[in-house]
This record gives C-alpha cells, sequence and structure tokens, in this order.
C-alpha cells in the first residue's frame, strides 16, 4: 500500500508540474514573441538586457511556484511546517539536497523523483532563456554577415 501511495502522489505531482511548467514557459515564449516582432533592431543592448532579466525573473518565479506545489504536499504528508517542506522542495528540485532533513521513509521516493523533475524543468529554462539570447545576438547577424553580393563572409 505504501509503494502505491507513493506512485499515486509522484503522478499526480509529476502532472500537476508538467501542466504549470508547460502554461508557464508557454505564456513566456509567447510573450517573447510578441516583444521580439516590434522593430527588436530599433532597440539597443539595455532593450535586450531588459528582456533576459525580464525572463529569468519569470522563470525564477515559475520555478518557485513549482517548488511551492512539491512543498504544498510535503507540508501536509511530511513536515511541521511551511518552512521546513518549503526548504526540503528547494533543496531536491534545485538537486542541492543538503542531507540535513529527510522524507519519512513511506514518501522517500518523492524527494530524487523531484530531483529529476527539478533538473528537467530547470533545462527547459534554460533552453528558453538560450533561445532569446541567440535571437538578440542575431538579429544584427544578416548585415554584419553578408557582403555586397550577397556572399556569406562566415
Amino acid at each position: 500500500m505504501i509503494l502505491f501511495n507513493q506512485v499515486a502522489a509522484a503522478v499526480l505531482l509529476l502532472s500537476l508540474t508538467l501542466c504549470l511548467q508547460c502554461a508557464g514557459v508557454t505564456t513566456l515564449i509567447e510573450w517573447l514573441k510578441r516583444v521580439l516582432t516590434k522593430d527588436i533592431h530599433k532597440h539597443g543592448p539595455v532593450y535586450s538586457a531588459t528582456l533576459v532579466v525580464k525572463s529569468t525573473v519569470a522563470i525564477i518565479i515559475l520555478h518557485g511556484l513549482v517548488i511551492l506545489l512539491w512543498a504544498s504536499f510535503y507540508r501536509t504528508r511530511c513536515f511541521p511546517s511551511w518552512e521546513l517542506a518549503f526548504y526540503f522542495s528547494a533543496s531536491s528540485y534545485s538537486t542541492v539536497g543538503y542531507g540535513d532533513l529527510i522524507l519519512p521513509s513511506n514518501w522517500r521516493l518523492l524527494g530524487p523523483l523531484e530531483a529529476i523533475t527539478g533538473v528537467l524543468m530547470s533545462g527547459i529554462s534554460v533552453s528558453v532563456l538560450f533561445a532569446l539570447v541567440t535571437r538578440l545576438l542575431d538579429r544584427d547577424t544578416p548585415s554584419s554577415l553578408t557582403n555586397s553580393t550577397g556572399q556569406s563572409h562566415a
């Protein structure tokens, strides 16, 4: 019965995490698409830096919400306070895993699962930031890499 409870909780937490992550990343991407189609060539490096900072803050908030999701489960099932639940969730999600706080044995499989999930969700977030920075860097590339005859210098 213990394994069934862990699997059921894992499926629920993973499903909610994926829904939250997909919704957050999709919202961020749609916002970036709208912002990046508005005469981006007219804006300078401060505008680009602002976009990267805003996107990074949005991603940090998104990951904070996912950590809070897992922490809410831990709070109801494993830990006596929100502080402990959030601390454990954040250290697991970020794969820091200090080891000073552990889950009760009947929920122990959730810690490593949250760590795997955190790595994967962080990878998705990094790829969005990478795509943004690449797009910002590439905005000037066609004019700087092509000579007057239309041939590439690269």
